[in-house]
């Protein structure tokens, strides 16, 4: 029924499309951008109850306040200290090598503010629990939800950061002006 519901809300009432590529498999990460709206939470929660999907995210630890924590922790939402220098991504990435399925969803932007300099945190976490990287667009402008391109982390930071920037460099946000890809 959370499915149907989420599928017409989305799909039909909302007016999205999906192309999406490939089967997720048990282990990976998904690397979501742009990032400019909290609009985009919602899109990605019914995307994700539409297609039967359920992935833990990053949300920085202030959402985790009563009655939204434990309503953000049932859907997967793994609050983020930002101001402790933590080995979040260490600690992620062991976690992921021993559990049987580990699906992580992050934006790399780290913020729904302009910021060029994107957050690496998923990158780390794939490259030490060796999994792939799921690029999705959320399109706004086409009303498009895309993943036609995943890529294995090659240890080359530069190489494949601007790889991924580059995915997303079509991709339009509900706020345009808020995402850039940096240089």
């Amino acid at each position: 029924m959370l499915q149907a519901l989420s599928k017409w809300l989305l799909y039909n009432f909302m007016g999205w499309k999906k192309d999406v590529r490939f089967t997720l498999p048990d282990k990976a990460i998904i690397c979501l951008a742009p990032h400019t709206s909290n609009l985009d939470f919602l899109i990605g929660q019914l995307y994700a109850r539409a297609e039967k999907q359920k992935s833990n995210f990053l949300m920085k630890k202030e959402w985790f306040f009563w009655p939204l924590g434990p309503i953000f922790r049932s859907l997967g939402g793994i609050p983020v200290w930002r101001d402790k220098k933590t080995s979040m991504t260490d600690r992620l990435a062991d976690y992921a090598m021993k559990a049987d399925k580990f699906q992580l969803c992050i934006t790399p932007e780290g913020t729904r503010s302009l910021n060029p300099d994107w957050k690496k945190g998923f990158y780390y976490i794939a490259l030490k629990a060796q999994l792939p990287i799921y690029l999705y667009g959320l399109d706004y402008e086409r009303k498009l939800i895309e993943c036609s391109k995943v890529i294995t982390p090659s240890g080359d930071i530069e190489k494949d950061m601007r790889e991924v920037k580059l995915y997303f460099k079509d991709f339009k946000g509900k706020h345009p002006e808020l995402f850039t890809i940096g240089n």
